[in-house]
């Protein structure tokens, strides 16, 4: 069961001002915030019609905070009282990332925190620093997943909070993790693409599923499945096999987690993902990243593979900070969330600033 969709427009809106406003003191979130919005309703596969906004990019780095002065990218999204929180990725002059906050009433005009909420602190961060937030709440706790990289391995991270600002770091959660890629054919070949202990892009099934476990997809080659039964100890699943294999042309050289996994209506799981294409076929680029969507569904198969996915990508570069950035030809997505009446896709556009899509709720 496949799918396949035009790309995504640009919608007019208006601008914004993307040089986001400064503060000193967040808004206060307690174990007892709501988390989305009270009329929230849940999505069907697939989500379709991502428009981009006529505002974007809605975030650009800011000069006088010297930890996000020269790029900022790849946010992930939660509604709490009311408000989008986006937990994104900045660099300094050096290269190194750091993870901000933000917040809005609206979804597109943001505040950001003056000082950053995750920094390099540990011998693994040192050099690269904390990359890529992902964050899922679970009883009143905020996981975060997030990449150390100290110039030569990326190691996947855990932190937890009840706040937003203030985190406490788990170190490597699959410290022992090989990838060893597999053909699955006779005769059986393989080869390990990445140094060992390399992981990346974790993306938490906020959920416990029948089986007692909670469910993560991670990797950046291809989706890798690990369990959990406490959200902070994790194993790898199914022999390290991939989930998913790389299926359409916008994906062909490799396949990344983009938000946490969203319930939908019928009790099965949506997935929104990024894919590197090899290029010369499809009208993709070499190394263009895009964002697509698979169906998936933990409870009946953890292990993949996906129920469904989408052939073509739901976004791609298309404006000049998405084609030319620190990294050209990229839209890499990783916060998705419900708010006023429409679903808000938050995506980093060329490895350089942060901008969003959107579309309708579903009826």
């Amino acid at each position: 069961m496949r799918f396949s969709l035009q790309s995504v427009l640009v919608l007019g809106l208006g601008a914004t001002t993307s040089l986001a406003a400064s503060s000193d003191k967040p808004p206060k979130i307690t174990p007892a915030s709501r988390q989305n919005e009270v009329n929230y309703t849940a999505p069907y596969f697939p989500l379709l019609g991502f428009e981009q906004y006529a505002g974007n990019p809605i975030m650009r780095p800011d000069a006088s905070h010297p930890w996000e002065s020269e790029y900022l990218y790849n946010p992930s999204a939660i509604v709490m009282d009311d408000m989008v929180f986006l937990l994104y990725r900045a660099q300094d002059a050096q290269k190194t990332s750091s993870i901000g906050l933000a917040w809005s009433s609206d979804g597109y005009n943001f505040t950001r925190y003056s000082q950053p909420i995750v920094s390099a602190t540990e011998p693994y961060e040192t050099s690269g620093g904390c990359e890529d937030p992902r964050v899922v709440r679970v009883d009143g706790t905020f996981y975060l997943t997030y990449t150390a990289y100290d110039g030569k391995v990326a190691r996947l991270c855990l932190a937890t909070s009840t706040d937003l600002v203030n985190w406490k770091k788990y170190g490597p959660i699959l410290p022992d993790f090989t990838e060893t890629v597999y053909n699955w054919h006779d005769p059986v070949t393989y080869f390990a693409p990445n140094p060992a202990g390399w992981t990346k892009s974790g993306a938490i099934i906020d959920e416990r599923q029948p089986d007692g476990y909670y469910y993560m997809q991670f990797g950046d080659t291809y989706l890798y499945t690990a369990n959990s039964t406490d959200l902070i100890h994790w194993e790898v699943s199914g022999y390290g096999k991939p989930f998913a294999p790389l299926m359409n042309l916008w994906e062909q050289a490799l396949t990344e987690s983009g938000p946490p996994p969203i319930k939908t209506r019928d009790g099965m799981w949506l997935k929104v993902y990024n894919g590197m294409a090899t290029g010369g076929a499809g009208g993709y680029a070499i190394g263009q990243y895009s964002t697509g969507q698979m169906l998936i569904d933990p409870a009946h198969s953890p292990l993949g593979p996906p129920i469904a996915r989408l052939e073509t990508p739901i976004l791609q570069p298309t404006t000049a900070t998405e084609i030319t950035g620190q990294v050209d030809n990229v839209v890499f997505s990783e916060g998705l969330v419900q708010f006023k009446g429409k679903w808000l896709l938050y995506f980093g556009a060329g490895d350089a600033f942060l901008s969003v899509a959107q579309t309708h709720v579903q009826p």
